[in-house]
């Protein structure tokens, strides 16, 4: 039996997008420990950068080299118009318990997107939340017409070059591993990201004026390769859901204060730093402007688009009351 177990044993090549340390590192390390404590199966992370970036590592999934990957559906809204719905602006709430409710209830992201990924090639295994988006900048913002003139950094996303536009900003999207050098040169004048990210990149060295605009959280999406799962044992596939769901678990608890540390450490960091939270009259002026990146979104997806985005809003609305 000990000959046969080692024969069948598997090593599992797993990417995602982020350091050390950071969420989706943290998601994929709970997922290993996972898989190798109740299997002979054994699990090579990847971190940022060391296989590309994340359109690198999507393509690597697809064609089968890699077995999982990580990525938010910022990068994947090219392949999946759909999975942009999570840069509407304002349309997730930013209370913590209501947002992990979602997360792990809602019918959109539990049963209409594996279909969507599905399409691709790609097994959806889990969708989870990261952080609130904060926003950087070279100075402070209050308001849509403190944007003007300003360059955005954002990721190649449509839908958040959009939501930009919208705010009155100037979206420029860059890849990851160039946007510290882009703020430092005053290529660009703000970004945005969960705190931690922020935090762990070394961002507020570079760009010091921190905004909680309170316009949404940072998603993201585990998944992989279609037909490697396909043609796994139905045991495997039952162990690779069960990790899914441990990591989901942990990874709660751990995000859970995290943005309340990581902006600790970076205001003992640095004596620059400015933090703004927008008041509730400020955050309407931007809010204002969501409707109007709704009806780019369902421009971009047509009848499937506005079908998710209903059922966004009838999830939300569950997990609120």
């Amino acid at each position: 039996m000990g000959a046969a177990s080692v024969a069948s044993a598997a090593n599992w090549r797993y990417a995602h997008e982020e350091y050390e340390g950071d969420v989706q590192d943290v998601f994929a390390h709970k997922f290993k420990e996972y898989i190798e404590d109740n299997s002979d199966h054994t699990i090579q992370v990847y971190r940022f950068g060391e296989l590309g970036e994340s359109d690198d590592i999507m393509e690597q999934t697809q064609a089968g080299i890699l077995q999982f990957v990580n990525q938010s559906p910022g990068f994947t809204g090219s392949l999946i118009p759909e999975a942009q719905i999570f840069f509407i602006p304002y349309l997730m709430p930013t209370d913590f318990d209501t947002v992990v409710q979602f997360f792990r209830e809602s019918e959109a992201i539990n049963e209409d997107f594996p279909e969507l990924y599905a399409e691709q090639g790609l097994e959806l295994l889990k969708m989870y939340p990261e952080g609130e988006m904060v926003v950087t900048a070279d100075e402070k913002v209050t308001s849509p017409s403190d944007f003007s003139g300003k360059k955005i950094r954002v990721m190649t996303n449509p839908l958040l070059s959009a939501t930009y536009e919208a705010f009155g900003a100037t979206p420029t999207p860059l890849p990851w591993g160039e946007v510290y050098g882009a703020l430092q040169t005053n290529m660009i004048q703000g970004q945005e990201n969960p705190i931690f990210w922020i935090e762990s990149g070394g961002l507020y060295e570079v760009s010091p004026n921190l905004i909680f605009t309170k316009h949404g959280w940072f998603t993201t999406a585990m998944m992989a390769n279609q037909d490697f799962f396909d043609g796994l044992s139905g045991e495997d596939q039952q162990l690779i859901r069960d990790a899914s769901d441990y990591a989901f678990d942990e990874i709660i608890v751990h995000i859970d204060g995290l943005a309340d540390e990581s902006l600790e450490k970076i205001t003992e960091a640095s004596d620059e730093v400015t933090v703004t939270r927008l008041t509730d009259d400020q955050i309407e002026e931007f809010k204002a402007r969501a409707p109007q990146v709704e009806e780019t979104f369902i421009e971009m997806t047509g009848d499937s688009g506005r079908e998710l985005l209903n059922q966004f809003k009838e999830d939300l609305e569950e997990a609120t009351n």
